[in-house]
């Protein structure tokens, strides 16, 4: 795996020609950054990842990796698919093997690849996500936290460079949304560029390097600070700003919170309060 830059441009993607879903769309995932997706239900994010796989093909526009333009040729979308997968919200969508390992398996076996090297993808696809000692399991056995890890196993087993997931901590309690978010900082340490779609805006401003919301069928793309901070883009697109910045924001405006850059998370907003009687630290 190595890493490389997908994007989308001019992107006219809807099931009605009447009222698109996306219109004149863009996105750029760069290549070894995180990037967080956000958006209202109904508003394009599971359409545009689904655009940028290949598994939906614009009206308009272009995706490209590195550049070259996606073909959607049956020879096209299996080169694309390599270089990119989805994993989509619902791990029953994807999961239908007797066992874990014959899951995971099943990408790189239609590769045509030979069974030593399908079986050492499968092995380092399991250790990655944390899930090796599933590997006998039937796939019906395991909890849905485990499910969502093993549908993720099976696209990284296809050695994407960049792998877009829908919604993958979406139903899970605080210990394996923790289990999910380890296990995509051993992808990214694998060159792996992993883009998330999620609700959670406090999720996306402490983990993104970039976020991106869908919003009026188009995409607003930045820097977490600047795009969760605009008040008036995250009221057009319903969504809430997370509550670090809304606390870091009305802890300055107290006096509590010196300038600079509005702390990311719980810790960092403590660590930034000044050390003074009254104020804890």
């Amino acid at each position: 795996m190595s890493h490389r830059t997908l994007a989308g441009t001019g992107l006219v993607v809807g099931y009605d020609r009447a009222r698109p879903v996306l219109d004149g769309a863009a996105l750029t995932v760069p290549a070894g950054r995180r990037l967080a997706v956000l958006g209202a239900n109904g508003s394009g994010k599971t359409t545009l990842l689904r655009c940028l796989s290949g598994a939906l093909r614009p009206l308009a526009g272009t995706v490209t990796v590195d550049g070259v333009p996606l073909r959607h040729s049956r020879a096209g979308l299996r080169a694309h698919r390599q270089e990119v997968q989805l994993v989509l919200q619902d791990p029953d969508d994807q999961l239908f093997s007797a066992s874990v390992a014959q899951d995971v398996s099943f990408g790189p076996l239609n590769l045509g690849l030979p069974e030593e090297t399908v079986r050492a993808r499968v092995a380092e696809a399991l250790a990655l996500l944390a899930v090796d000692h599933l590997a006998a399991r039937p796939t019906h056995q395991l909890s849905y936290g485990e499910r969502k890890r093993v549908a993720i196993a099976g696209a990284v087993a296809m050695r994407p460079c960049v792998l877009l997931l829908d919604e993958p901590t979406a139903g899970l309690d605080p210990s394996a949304v923790a289990e999910t978010l380890a296990a995509l900082a051993r992808l990214e340490e694998h060159d792996s560029t992993v883009v998330m779609s999620t609700h959670d805006v406090d999720l996306a401003l402490r983990w993104a390097d970039e976020v991106a919301v869908v919003v009026d069928r188009a995409v607003v793309q930045g820097a977490p600070l600047d795009v969760l901070g605009d008040d008036v883009l995250l009221a057009r697109a319903r969504l809430e700003r997370p509550w670090a910045l809304a606390v870091g924001a009305r802890l300055r405006e107290l006096g509590l919170l010196p300038g600079g850059t509005l702390p990311r998370d719980a810790a960092s907003l403590l660590a930034a309060l000044p050390d003074r009687p009254g104020v804890p630290t």
